[in-house]
């Protein structure tokens, strides 16, 4: 992990994945990962809709199997889905036989996609090799850290609003780590971002529509 800002000579260290879009107007790209939930992805959806944004959702399978309903909501509502792995698999950690495997078992509980995120953003060069057959790869250039439980509410809102820039892809977690902290600032965050001129855009033609 990077921090909140991604270094540019990481995302030239591996330029054949997505770290952000080439933008000429002030469009960006909000992803939430490791759901869906059931204490925390409904609320975020509920926020969304009121804000009328669309929004990425990087599922782990686990829970995508755990809760189909809630996968129903998010298409439903307009989003897309990207997969995360069937068990947020560390690329790092895993042979490559092992990781393309767990891809491929988040596939079965997940609608399709061609769009896929790393667990951790760990990921090796000839694992990339193999997942480009099928899936563009999706990192980011800003980390909110809404997983850390001590991060203060300032310092989480200045990692996205003081960071963000056109085309830049956004990572906030659905899950349990970080919905105590999303109560408190997505909305702020999403306000903060649409009063300075940014809209909100899905990766339409990655992945299919359901």
């Amino acid at each position: 992990m990077w921090g909140a800002k991604t270094p540019r000579i990481i995302q030239k260290t591996f330029p054949n994945i997505t770290w952000k879009k080439n933008e000429k107007n002030k469009n960006i790209y909000l992803t939430f990962d490791d759901g869906p939930c059931s204490y925390s992805t409904d609320w975020i959806l509920n926020v969304l809709s009121k804000k009328n944004i669309q929004s990425t959702f990087f599922c782990i399978g686990e829970n995508a199997k755990a809760n189909p309903k809630i996968i129903d909501s998010i298409i439903q509502s307009g989003h897309i889905i990207g997969n995360h792995t069937y068990s947020h698999t560390n690329g790092a950690l895993t042979s490559t036989q092992n990781y393309i495997q767990d891809i491929k078992k988040c596939e079965d509980v997940i609608p399709y996609t061609n769009l896929f995120r790393p667990p951790f953003g760990k990921i090796y060069p000839w694992q990339i090799k193999t997942i480009k057959q099928q899936y563009e790869i999706i990192m980011w250039d800003i980390m909110s850290c809404d997983f850390n439980p001590s991060i203060s509410n300032k310092k989480l809102r200045n990692n996205v609003i003081k960071n963000v820039e056109k085309g830049s892809i956004i990572v906030f977690h659905d899950n349990k780590l970080a919905i105590g902290n999303l109560k408190k600032n997505l909305v702020e965050i999403l306000e903060a971002l649409s009063d300075s001129g940014y809209e909100f855009k899905l990766f339409r033609g990655n992945a299919k529509e359901v």
